[in-house]
């Protein structure tokens, strides 16, 4: 979420205090004193100043008790921010305890196999970043389970794509993000997009997944991981 500072805009400017005074009404003094000891927004001339204007042109309403609230209109915006505030919330939570959930089932679940697996070939830190990648970061290009090959592209943070290629015949694994490259590869583990692609594939065909996992794991000493 855009959060900088709209000093050229008042109404703008306006809202981006009221987003984090986060109250209804607040008293004048309250406000000049967040504003400038709290806030560091205004100095403290400098504020004065922007809240006369502010209800000179009507922005900001002062009933009798000096209490401070928003105009209609700004004050309808600020609700529209607060509304999609808390279903951000509530998302970015749900999210959260699903990414704790999964981590959680892998690293406790010692009767399902897949999870013994990956486990053996990963660690906690890098399980906990792969939850956190997309669920549709994750694009199948290719797979032959015959021909025991397999290529997958993976968004990451930047525009370009991660590729994956492994290739069980000739016992090669091929990935290009930089922890794979300077780290995980030199010890044959996983980092985040390889577990991701084969939390990925479980879930579309766990025997697929599986056949994969198998034989990378079971003939690790015999695999080329490389990017």
């Amino acid at each position: 979420m855009k959060f900088s500072i709209p000093r050229d805009n008042p109404d703008e400017m306006l809202l981006y205090i009221w987003k984090i005074v986060d109250l209804p009404y607040i008293y004048y003094d309250d406000l000049i004193y967040k504003v400038v000891f709290e806030y560091f927004i205004f100095m403290p001339d400098e504020v004065i100043s922007f809240i006369g204007d502010a209800l000179n042109k009507k922005l900001l309403v002062q009933d009798k008790n000096t209490l401070i609230r928003l105009s209609n209109d700004l004050n309808q915006k600020f609700l529209e921010w607060q509304k999609l505030r808390r279903i951000e919330i509530k998302t970015n939570s749900f999210s959260r305890k699903k990414r704790n959930a999964t981590v959680k089932r892998i690293q406790n679940n010692n009767g399902n196999k897949f999870n013994q697996l990956l486990k053996r070939i990963t660690d906690s830190a890098a399980l906990n970043r792969a939850v956190s990648v997309s669920d549709d970061a994750v694009e199948i290009l290719n797979v032959d389970k015959n021909e025991g090959f397999l290529d997958a592209k993976i968004k990451g943070t930047k525009e370009d794509s991660y590729i994956v290629n492994i290739n069980v015949k000739e016992k090669t694994l091929i990935h290009n993000c930089h922890d794979f490259e300077t780290r995980r590869a030199k010890s044959k583990k996983f980092c985040k997009h390889l577990i991701k692609l084969f939390l990925t594939l479980k879930r579309d065909d766990e025997e697929l997944a599986l056949y994969f996992l198998e034989n990378i794991i079971n003939q690790i000493n015999d695999w080329v991981f490389s990017s």
